[in-house]
């Protein structure tokens, strides 16, 4: 099943801009099966590489060198995926659900647990009654004012960069993804057993042939670059200045997938090997649109094009954004509440 916040809207009007944008929730098994061969053939021809230079000798940096760029692909193998689960990637709904089982096993995340999850995601982005379903954990300035100070230590831990996107990225794909989350079916739950299996499988048949030395220096710097850049490209997809929260009786769906949303604008480079996510904001508009037409969409629809791009030095800003000022409508530092009486209470 493919979700969309609209579906689960009190909104009966659809705006016309997107009823333009069901034209590009066309699949091209072409363009997706192009997308596959060239990432998946050099991925495993730099993990090659990689393992060549750890069995020659040669010294660690030259090992990480290829590693950056594997895990770049690491990345865009994780967008099929995510493609996968929305049902957007290719036309058959059994292939999508084999390319997805493939590519999370690759990138360490099982496909029905995560498909759950993330749709939960699309339904309540942007509503701050609704938060808790895939999302980074965003406190308002009052629940954060409200909270005990032991809960508000662990909240600003929780939001330390440090924590958030070196040590959080390396549990989530090596630990929190190997048991189901919360509010999974069997389903959900099969399918996590099935990705850790395949996981084991693999990592043993590497370690017999190659070693534990050579599949630790290989696998393990792949995925935790690969961790940190994807945690860092949802992180800005709806943490920065501008976005949209609504209490539940105000939430307007609309304005949550063009405003809840990011367009962040990314060199040509990054844009391709993040499978152009950048315009996520076209994506929660409507989640059936394949990667491969995300810019088209864009391209061709003026109402899409008002969104405000987020650079790259920009979205750097966003790291000390820390809570939502409803009053305000904004988000803001820690720093902002310096001196604020409740906090010595």
């Amino acid at each position: 099943m493919v979700f969309n916040p609209v579906l689960v809207a009190s909104h009966p009007a659809k705006p016309e801009w997107y009823k333009a944008t069901a034209k590009y929730a066309q699949f091209n098994i072409g363009i997706a099966i192009r997308q596959l061969l060239t990432t998946l053939i050099p991925y495993f021809l730099l993990v090659a590489l990689m393992v060549y230079t750890v069995q020659r000798g040669f010294s660690y940096w030259v090992t990480l060198l290829p590693a950056v760029l594997a895990a770049a692909l690491f990345v865009r193998i994780f967008i099929f995926f995510h493609d996968c689960t929305h049902g957007s990637f290719v036309p058959s709904p059994r292939w999508n659900t084999r390319i997805g089982y493939f590519c999370g096993i690759l990138t360490f995340t099982a496909f029905y647990d995560w498909r759950r999850s993330h749709a939960g995601h699309h339904i309540t982005v942007g509503d701050l009654d609704r938060r808790g379903m895939g999302d980074i954990t965003t406190f308002t300035v009052e629940e954060y004012l409200a909270a005990t100070p032991m809960k508000r230590f662990y909240y600003r831990l929780y939001r330390n960069p440090f924590i958030m996107f070196c040590i959080g990225p390396a549990y989530y794909f090596l630990l929190r993804n190997r048991w189901p989350s919360e509010g999974a079916n069997k389903h959900d739950v099969r399918s996590v057993i099935i990705t850790d299996v395949a996981i084991l499988a693999i990592a043993g048949i590497a370690i017999w042939i190659l070693g534990f030395k050579t599949y630790i220096m290989v696998q393990l710097p792949v995925l935790l670059m690969a961790a940190v850049f994807g945690v860092w490209l949802f992180y800005i997809q709806h943490q920065f200045q501008g976005v949209y929260w609504a209490r539940h009786k105000d939430w307007d769906p609309w304005k949550a997938a063009l405003e809840g949303a990011s367009f962040y604008q990314l060199p040509k480079i990054l844009q391709w090997l993040s499978g152009n996510i950048g315009y996520h904001h076209v994506h929660h508009a409507r989640p059936s649109i394949p990667n491969y037409h995300l810019q088209q969409c864009y391209d061709e629809i003026p109402e899409l094009q008002k969104v405000k791009p987020i650079t790259v030095p920009v979205s750097l800003q966003s790291i000390r954004l820390n809570l939502y000022d409803e009053e305000q409508r904004m988000m803001v530092s820690f720093r902002s509440l310096k001196g604020h009486p409740r906090l010595s209470q």
